[in-house]
């Protein structure tokens, strides 16, 4: 088959990381594969980068090459660089300089109407990622859904609503939206134009012949109960490498990282404070609150991955940095080196760290929302707290931590219920269904079966 993916970008974790996994293994198995996406951070020949369009006058060109630099630049560079080339651009613009000024969502992005041309050969199937993160055109949808079958893998809810990327607690998405609570959740609108972006984007879904899937069935309830009424919505579960995240030698593990043979480790990963929709302060809290707790032999030390964290915002716990690992293998080794992992959030569709930590042996403690449920179970593979409830959060981890016996039971059933989440099987389950949607687009071509004589 010839498969076309289309992301944000082809490096990075979350979708970014899904969709590379998913292209490369495409390729693996003998088919030809792209990936279109906004922002090219690779040298891959098969990965092609949507190019903005030109602006029509030498200032704005001007602009555009300066957040080119920006851009260019954005992962040796403050963190604020990226968010200036992106004003930069809607400078350069005039069609997307009004989209801002009015909170209208920004589709200026003419160059989407070629992306089936840029692909060697007309691709079979196209399957659409994140489409937000200012590179794509939705308006093309229709167009592209109308040459070959289009699926849509949800990886939020910004495409059902007015313009955020969770809705957390509000329910206007399901009406129309209008009169929105928090214009700056993110991807942010400067005014409230939520209601014309949701009628937009109904009036593009009911242009498409779409196919809808998402990694969690909380999601897919989402869609179902909203505009973006598809021909068929199919569950398929993030997957993950199960030879990269494995058991191994704990031991061996903390000694790599420095970490003491005999103090209880906590895991975290370092979540951004301007990222709403992870929840660093609960988990902060819940940490405090199970420093004041503990009365064992050996304090715990807290290992976050990421950005290094106040230290002092953790009751007095030791905290061990280690910066973002990209690399598999070394990610593993900081989920084995815990004895529990913790994951907290307002919305999440899907918790892949969540079934990295468990296929690594190490038990979960994460908020109960979107779908992470799906993945653990309460008292099995770890806990589910509710969310935004530190004092849970530090009693399930006390609970653990002082409960070896109780810990070990955790993470056999977390290594077992991980072997569910196989990025083979997820392969293998997009694969299947591209060619039932391939041939189902023949008959409908033809109005006889393809292999008919």
């Amino acid at each position: 088959m010839n498969i076309l993916q289309v992301n944000t970008a082809d490096r990075g974790g979350g979708a970014e990381g899904s969709a590379r996994a998913l292209f490369e293994a495409y390729r693996a198995r003998g088919h030809r594969s792209w990936l279109a996406v906004g922002q090219r951070l690779s040298d891959d020949p098969d990965v092609l980068e949507i190019p903005p369009g030109v602006a029509p006058s030498a200032a704005g060109r001007l602009l555009q090459r300066l957040a080119r630099r920006l851009r260019q630049g954005t992962g040796r560079r403050p963190a604020w660089s990226a968010g200036l080339a992106r004003r930069l651009e809607i400078l350069a613009d005039p069609e997307r300089r009004h989209a801002w000024r009015h909170g209208l969502e920004d589709m200026a992005f003419p160059n989407t109407a070629g992306l089936l041309e840029r692909c060697p050969a007309l691709p079979d199937v196209v399957h659409c990622h994140n489409l937000h993160g200012g590179y794509f055109d939705l308006r093309e949808l229709a167009a592209i859904s109308r040459r070959v079958p289009l699926i849509l893998n949800l990886r939020d809810t910004w495409l059902l609503t007015g313009h955020c990327g969770y809705f957390i607690d509000c329910q206007r998405w399901r009406h129309g939206c209008g009169h929105c609570p928090d214009l700056h959740r993110y991807p942010p609108v400067r005014r409230d134009g939520t209601a014309a972006n949701w009628q937009r984007k109904a009036a593009i879904f009911a242009q498409c012949r779409v196919a809808v899937t998402a990694p969690s069935q909380w999601l897919l309830d989402q869609a179902r109960e909203s505009m973006l009424q598809a021909e068929e919505y199919r569950l398929i579960p993030n997957g993950i490498d199960l030879e990269a995240f494995r058991p191994g030698d704990r031991a061996a593990d903390r000694a790599r990282l420095g970490l003491p043979a005999e103090v209880p480790v906590v895991m975290v990963a370092a979540a951004s404070r301007r990222n709403v929709y992870k929840d660093p302060e609960t988990q902060a809290a819940g940490l405090r609150a199970l420093a004041a707790a503990w009365n064992g032999p050996a304090r715990p030390v807290v290992l976050c991955v990421g950005a290094a964290p106040d230290p002092s915002g953790f009751g007095g716990l030791t905290v061990h940095a280690e910066p973002y690992q990209s690399h598999p293998g070394a990610l593993a080794a900081c989920y084995r080196a815990a004895d529990v992992f913790v994951h907290t959030a307002r919305a999440e569709a899907f918790g892949k760290t969540v079934t990295e930590a468990m296929a690594c042996g190490t038990p979960v403690v994460a908020s109960a929302v979107g779908g992470i449920p799906e993945q653990l179970s309460d008292g099995r593979e770890g806990f589910l707290c509710p969310p935004g409830d530190a004092a849970a959060l530090a009693a399930r981890l006390l609970d653990l931590l002082s409960q070896p016996q109780r810990r070990a039971d955790c993470a056999a059933a977390a290594l077992r219920r991980a072997q569910d989440y196989d990025v083979r099987t997820q392969v293998s389950r997009f694969l299947e269904w591209y060619e039932d949607l391939i041939q189902a687009r023949r008959v409908d071509a033809a109005g006889v079966p393809a292999d008919s004589p």
